[in-house]
């Protein structure tokens, strides 16, 4: 016989595998918004510039203004969730964005539309590091690295199908299709997560609040002008180069940086905990996710530049070229979770990253001559690294931190995941500048070098592979 409490068990066992799948629904589908959202807005930008009247550099604020107030806000958006629950924000974020998304649609000018993804980058930065913060209160730490493989092939798809998704919408239906776009799919995941609740012994960390102590406000404005200032910085150092304005930028990131670290040491209540700000691993971890998407977006950069270039072809001729990249990060992030179960994150991620930067070091031999092989297995080869190196990174970096300060560590995760890009193209953007007719070679053996970087720093990671 059962024994008494057997149904109540049962019970709780089915709300528990429920709630994890509205969890890991809402995980995957709220980061395949944003990705999709940046992917469509840059097929969009031109038809946008010409029917609202605006100029280039107004234009490309709709996707810097969003970039900067993301990057700002990710880490104290992540430390919200700790605090009120990242299920409650990650709805608060991603109504408010599919609501900012639905206003840029009907915006009437250009101004409308700035100050619109602005405001959609701020509920961006809400909803991002709670699809990580859910997964961590969701799911035991040893079977986190399925979700978050599911979670980067999900992205990896939604940055694969954007550019034809907004070409095919553009074409049709014109720019304002492509924000109406995120709408509908905001609306269900924000109600879904208002109205599936986590189980009583799955609640710490979704529902109720999980750190206590105040949210060092103080310390958010200090990291938040150190992050600003750094992506800005980056943005402009493509177009205006290294000049007084650049450096002076660079100065605002040392000052506001060291600034930051002294306040969180003394703090009473810091806004990064002590077992995040400390942790070699998590460090570690955190710096691979750079170098790794600076690696792999500059090489993306420079080698579209080099396709639509010196070998003529048009853009979709180029993303054809490129399509092997995407597959293989679709396919390779689930088998990176094996990987990792088997073998450990130590061996996984220097293994990841040995493969992206084989991938940087295949497409710098590009020339005038290069033929599909040998660029389709460039291709290959970097988003099969770049997926391994996804996957174990942020395994590592929200196993390693606390439940109580998981929506921390997401945050981080996320600040890393925009600001290794944005660092990737500004490298590649400056060397190409300097680079002798239409080489590649310099810009992309530079950026091997800073994937190689990310194989030191795996060095450093958990051997085991439980840990």
């Amino acid at each position: 016989m059962n024994p008494p409490d057997a149904p109540v068990a049962e019970r709780r066992y089915a709300a528990t595998a429920a709630h994890r799948r509205v969890t890991l629904a809402s995980s995957v589908l709220g980061a395949v918004i944003v990705a999709l959202d940046g992917t469509v807005l840059t097929i969009a930008q031109p038809t946008l510039q010409r029917d609202l009247d605006a100029s280039f550099a107004r234009v490309q604020w709709t996707s810097t203004g969003y970039l900067i107030a993301v990057a700002g806000l990710l880490v104290f958006a992540g430390r919200l969730g700790d605090r009120y629950g990242h299920q409650r924000v990650f709805a608060l974020g991603i109504l408010g964005f599919g609501a900012a998304s639905a206003g840029i649609g009907l915006a009437p000018g250009i101004g409308w539309v700035i100050a619109l993804r602005v405001v959609q980058g701020v509920f961006g930065a809400l909803l991002q590091p709670a699809t990580l913060g859910m997964l961590r209160a969701a799911y035991p730490p040893d079977r986190l690295g399925m979700p978050i493989a599911l979670r980067t092939s999900a992205i990896g798809l939604a940055a694969a199908a954007g550019p034809l998704l907004g070409g095919a919408l553009v074409s049709h239906f014109g720019w304002r299709s492509v924000f109406f776009l995120n709408v509908l799919p905001a609306l269900v995941m924000g109600v879904l997560a208002l109205t599936v609740r986590a189980p009583a012994d799955a609640e710490r960390g979704t529902d109720r609040p999980a750190a206590t102590g105040g949210l060092d406000v103080p310390g958010a404005c200090l990291l938040t002008v150190a992050l600003v200032a750094l992506v800005h910085t980056l943005v402009a150092v493509p177009d205006a180069g290294w000049t007084t304005a650049t450096m002076a930028g660079l100065a605002v990131v040392a000052a506001a940086g060291a600034a930051f670290v002294r306040r969180e040491r003394r703090a009473a209540s810091p806004l990064v905990p002590s077992d995040v700000l400390g942790s070699a691993t998590i460090g570690a971890a955190l710096g691979i996710l750079v170098a790794a998407s600076a690696a792999m977006l500059g090489t993306l950069f420079v080698a579209s530049y080099h396709l639509q270039g010196p070998l003529g072809l048009d853009p979709l001729q180029t993303s054809l070229r490129a399509l092997p990249g995407g597959v293989t990060m679709v396919l390779g992030a689930p088998v990176a979770a094996v990987l990792l179960r088997r073998l450990g994150p130590r061996r996984t991620t220097v293994a990841g990253t040995l493969v992206l930067t084989l991938g940087v070091l295949l497409l710098a031999r590009l020339d005038e001559a290069s033929t599909a092989v040998p660029i389709g297995l460039g291709f290959l080869l970097l988003g099969a690294g770049f997926a391994t190196v996804m996957v174990t990174a942020t395994a590592v970096v929200v196993r390693q931190a606390s439940a109580a300060s998981a929506g921390v560590a997401g945050g981080l995760q996320q600040t890393a995941m925009n600001i290794g890009p944005t660092l990737g193209i500004a490298v590649a953007a400056t060397l190409m500048t300097v680079t002798p007719g239409t080489a590649v070679g310099l810009p992309l053996i530079t950026l091997a070098a800073i994937s190689a970087v990310g194989t030191l720093l795996a060095l450093r990671l958990p051997g085991h592979k439980n840990t």
